[in-house]
């Protein structure tokens, strides 16, 4: 298990600290608890999918508009009171060789604001190209040309969930500190 801190950058003049923790699935006492949400925060719109209770099977839901912090929140808790959520799973876009640009950096702090402001442990989980393989899967899918661009946030945050429920891999929970350093 490796523990990395993240700082949050100022807000109001204010640092805080939050950490991240790479936890292993085989570990059975962190092991997410399902329903599972996942979410892929984009610009104008989130992407949403849920899972069952049991981890097996994934839906993709109308994606969410992006507006403020205050507005986002809101529509999360909504998804985890509607699905009785009980894990929280974020995309991380991080760029093709691994590293964090200005975009991952933006969604861990989203993040950690997320698990200071729900009871849900959140996590984080690599996305890279989920985009580009959710037009794919869609267009497979047969669906029209027309009717993608209202369907693959959705369906990349299914793709984000699906990553995060297979076996034998690494997770990134998101846990906030309390701590606030000036």
């Amino acid at each position: 298990m490796r523990i990395e801190p993240y700082d949050t950058g100022g807000i109001y003049g204010v640092q805080a600290k939050a950490f991240w923790i790479l936890v292993n699935k085989n570990n059975d006492q962190l092991s997410p608890a399902g329903p599972v949400l996942a979410l892929d925060l984009g610009q104008k719109l989130v992407g949403a999918a849920i899972s069952d209770e049991r981890l097996v099977t994934t839906k993709r839901l109308p994606p969410l508009k992006r507006s403020n912090w205050k507005k986002l929140l809101q529509d999360v808790r909504h998804l985890i009171e509607r699905f009785d959520a009980q894990t929280i799973v974020v995309g991380l876009p991080l760029r093709l060789d691994g590293t964090a640009g200005d975009a991952a950096r933006e969604v861990r702090r989203l993040a950690t604001n997320l698990a200071r402001s729900v009871e849900q442990p959140v996590y984080l989980q690599d996305e890279r190209l989920t985009s580009f393989e959710a037009t794919a899967n869609l267009k497979a899918e047969g669906i029209k040309p027309d009717d993608i661009p209202a369907l693959v946030d959705g369906e990349a945050a299914a793709m984000i969930l699906r990553d995060f429920l297979q076996a034998n891999q690494e997770r990134i929970r998101v846990l906030s500190d309390t701590t606030i350093q000036e």
